[in-house]
């Protein structure tokens, strides 16, 4: 009898933000394996030089598949995505998955044009997010929100702490004006701010992230490498590791069982001093 192959998959992330990514991946592909990295010596990236932003990536990217050969990498952070892609494809040879706000989908689904953008103050300034309202939002009115809380509010969730929920409501608050009736979650780490996120914009009737996109693009990346696409049947559980660059979060094993994975393996201050890579 044939082993049966299970597959692995390598997601990346500044904070705990891209465990949102993770669980629906893990959702999609529950027979794989899932390695989750986190470079939280560094968080937050939106304040880093792009360079930083680059090596620390690439050079902590590499090191795991060297530890952990994967079968796709996903890069579940915004701000990460707009740089380190070309680099790290460069260096790697598997493919690579990049996150981006789900402007496209949000278009399609408001009913009266009308679409708030909550991102971090990063990306909301960016380029990339200009381009991709005048592609795919045109014809939309677009209330864009980059505020500097949410994301810690977010991380401390892992600790039990409370999201603030007067703080958050004025935080939307412009969104609330506006009247849009579709929010894009343009941060990996805001669909963990869901719930609350509800209470303060009881209005809104579609909230898109892009989770399932990304679940669906790595899943079809397996397919063509003949690595899923159907369920095993062998009875293989999926193993799930949590690697990060600092300490390990206060409650984040419980907190990752929360989300519907798996009980992992966590590791802090991985792998030490990272490697010199000058070709990086």
């Amino acid at each position: 009898m044939s082993e049966t192959v299970v597959p692995r998959i390598l997601v990346f992330d500044s904070g705990v933000g891209g465990l949102s990514v993770a669980a629906r991946v893990h959702e999609k592909l529950p027979d794989a394996s899932i390695i989750y990295l986190a470079d939280n010596a560094a968080f937050p990236y939106g304040g880093q030089p792009e360079s930083v932003v680059i090596e620390r990536c690439c050079a902590l990217i590499v090191t795991a598949l060297e530890q952990f050969p994967c079968d796709v990498v996903v890069i579940a952070c915004n701000t990460a995505s707009t740089v380190v892609l070309p680099s790290l494809r460069s260096l790697v040879d598997v493919p690579v998955v990049g996150v981006v706000p789900a402007v496209k989908p949000a278009a399609a689904q408001t009913l009266n044009h009308r679409i708030g953008l909550l991102a971090t103050p990063a990306t909301v300034r960016r380029l990339y997010l200009d381009q991709l309202v005048r592609e795919f939002a045109t014809g939309c009115q677009v209330e864009r929100v980059g505020h500097p809380g949410l994301v810690q509010w977010a991380e401390n969730l892992v600790r039990g702490v409370s999201v603030p929920q007067d703080e958050l409501d004025v935080a939307v608050a412009s969104l609330r004006d506006a009247g849009v009736d579709t929010v894009v979650l343009g941060c990996t780490h805001y669909p963990l701010l869901l719930d609350s996120l509800r209470q303060s914009l009881p209005d809104v009737k579609f909230w898109v992230d892009s989770g399932e996109a990304i679940a669906r693009r790595v899943s079809s990346l397996l397919v063509e490498a003949g690595l899923a696409g159907k369920s095993s049947g062998c009875g293989h559980a999926s193993e799930v590791a949590a690697l990060f660059s600092g300490n390990v979060p206060e409650g984040i094993v419980d907190f990752m069982m929360t989300q519907g994975l798996p009980q992992p393996e966590a590791k802090g201050n991985w792998p030490g001093s990272l490697p010199d890579r000058g070709d990086i």
